[in-house]
């Protein structure tokens, strides 16, 4: 069964192949051209065959009532020809030069004239080179692009970095809604609520004028709950800001209501919000308002461990609960000459000696290890 999955797969790919160097070839030679492409002051020769099949919109155009004059010339307007260019020849190579200048506009344009092949290409790419520094950009770029698969991968990512990205320019540049969507997951990577309290009050106070009317809705992702009482009292209640809002102070009323642990009775409450709403109780149908969620982010399940390193496996161990969870496995890891350092809950095994017998030429490997 595996020999005949194996040769249908090696009779698809040579048929792929074969088919994908005769439309290059029929291309660079200029045989069979029906239609072309006119963006600027530049005509890109195709044929209708291939751009209907690799894009619904041009299946649309070409099968459309449209003056026959037009389909042999689709004039397209606001398009740089180079990137049209790029994408054309990968329609008929499969090959293209993504870089981080150009991504973008490929990336929108193949959007633009639904050419799924091109967009999955730029999301990969843009997925791989996800980063503190341009993750916020390129979360943005997948909602504007209505690309779900890319807005949620960058999103995570903002989440697991928060405490970097926060320190960002590009944080500080957020739309209200955009920071709603950042600071409102349960997969926020915080320890401290703390941390998103401040990270707000620093995007706020950089606009003051223009943001603070967008606060009370930002108020109600922040859970307050999770805080120490005392940090509430003296950080929350007495910022400046909070204190010269009215609506704010009595959500911080009701706030410290609940820290004395007298909860607003949810059904009849007045200061519930359409969004940031959550639980009061599992199993309550009652909603409480966002701002006195206390669940805890993901960052905050967080335990002190020590790891046991050796040759084959690390375990890490928890003293308070005795017990023991397989890290990671390996079974090169040097027993001697290596170094072991931890870096925000990475821990990285450096250097160290192993003997890899079947490289006679140079039998000694040195060693690097990430848990």
């Amino acid at each position: 069964m595996d020999s005949q999955r194996e040769l249908t797969e090696e009779l698809r790919l040579y048929q792929s192949t074969l088919l994908q160097d005769g439309l290059k070839e029929l291309l660079e030679e200029k045989k069979f051209i029906d239609c072309s492409l006119k963006a600027g002051d530049r005509s890109l020769p195709c044929h209708r065959l291939i751009l209907s099949a690799c894009s619904p919109y041009f299946r649309e155009y070409f099968l459309s009532e449209q003056n026959e004059e037009k389909k042999k010339e689709v004039v397209l307007d606001n398009v740089d020809p180079n990137v049209l260019d790029m994408i054309v020849k990968y329609l008929y190579s499969a090959s293209i030069d993504l870089n981080d200048s150009n991504v973008q506009d490929i990336f929108a344009l193949a959007s633009r004239f639904q050419i799924p092949s091109v967009f999955t290409v730029c999301v990969s790419y843009l997925q791989k080179r996800l980063a503190v520094g341009n993750c916020l950009a390129i979360l943005r770029l997948g909602v504007l692009l209505d690309c779900p698969r890319l807005a949620f991968s960058a999103r995570d990512f903002v989440s697991d970095h928060f405490v970097q990205i926060c320190k960002e320019e590009d944080f500080m540049q957020l739309a209200p809604h955009e920071l709603v969507s950042v600071i409102s997951p349960d997969s926020l990577n915080v320890e401290k609520e703390e941390l998103v309290f401040e990270a707000v009050m620093r995007w706020v106070r950089a606009d003051k004028e223009n943001r603070v009317k967008s606060l009370g809705e930002i108020f109600d992702c922040i859970r307050f709950r999770l805080m120490p009482e005392k940090y509430f009292k003296d950080h929350v209640e007495k910022d400046d800001i909070i204190k010269s809002n009215s609506d704010l102070q009595k959500k911080v009323k009701i706030i410290k209501d609940a820290f004395a642990g007298k909860l607003p009775d949810s059904s009849k409450s007045t200061e519930k919000s359409t969004k940031g709403e959550v639980n009061g109780d599992v199993g309550d149908e009652d909603l409480l308002p966002g701002y006195l969620n206390d669940l805890p982010r993901h960052g905050m399940f967080v335990k002190d461990l020590i790891l046991l390193v050796n040759d084959t496996a690390a375990v890490a161990y928890d003293p308070l609960e005795n017990e023991c969870y397989l890290a990671a496995l390996a079974e090169q890891i040097p027993r001697n000459h290596s170094s072991i350092v931890t870096k925000q809950n990475q821990v990285y095994i450096v250097g160290g000696l192993y003997v890899e017998e079947e490289n006679k030429d140079q039998p000694f490997q040195s060693y690097f290890f990430q848990v």
